[in-house]
């Protein structure tokens, strides 16, 4: 089937050049993070911090949805969203998470498992004020992942919305609105390289500590 549609692997021999330098194993995770995400903040086309969210259900029916990584430091991976989406609600249930970010442009990927945690309610205020106006009103005026019998029905909620608010600078944050920290408990990083001969690393928390292994591609 892959040959038939013409996407055989390339025989050719790569050039030393091209061979990225193996993931550094004595490298803090959070740091090395960073570290790739500035290079693809320079290489990547668009959206740099998007990321795929998985979620599941208690009973372990997965979902998965790509948002916009929001923050990041030592305490975990920030995003926001209405808390009434089904992602909401299955972490409501299941506080376990993975995230994935994947460059192609760097040909990289990160994994990153983890729990959720709410953001404070300063944090989840000072994020939403400093979102454009027109995106305050579009979390204000919609009920996310819920049915909608019409588009039109929204785009009018849009207007009633813009018409209560206008001439007002401050369009308060919906109560169901506000943002998730993703503590980590295991980073995996992942390089191409030819052949399929790809380097993996995982650091998987142990305590205050990380246990840091290298995989088979």
């Amino acid at each position: 089937m892959l040959k038939e549609q013409g996407m055989t692997e390339s025989t050719s021999t790569p050039s030393p050049a091209s061979s990225p330098a193996l993931i550094d194993l004595a490298a803090d995770p959070f740091i090395l993070f960073s570290e790739w995400m500035q290079e693809a903040e320079k290489t990547e086309p668009s959206d740099p911090n998007a990321m795929v969210v998985a979620t599941s259900t208690p009973n372990g029916h997965p979902s998965a949805r790509i948002v916009l990584l929001k923050g990041m430091d030592r305490r975990g991976f920030v995003f926001y969203t209405n808390q009434d989406s089904r992602k909401g609600d299955e972490l409501a249930e299941n506080p376990h998470v993975a995230l994935l970010f994947h460059w192609k442009s760097l040909r990289r990927q990160i994994r990153i498992e983890g729990t959720v945690t709410p953001v404070s309610t300063e944090e989840a205020d000072a994020y939403f004020a400093s979102r454009s106006r027109i995106s305050r009103m579009g979390a204000v005026a919609s009920d996310q992942s819920r049915p909608l019998a019409d588009r039109a029905i929204f785009e009018q909620r849009l207007k009633d919305v813009e018409a209560r608010y206008e001439g007002q600078d401050l369009i308060p944050r919906p109560a169901n609105w506000s943002g998730y920290r993703v503590t980590p408990t295991c980073f995996e990083f992942w390089q191409e390289r030819p052949y399929r001969l790809h380097d993996r690393a995982t650091w998987t928390r142990d305590g205050n500590h990380w246990n840091v292994t290298r995989l088979y591609p």
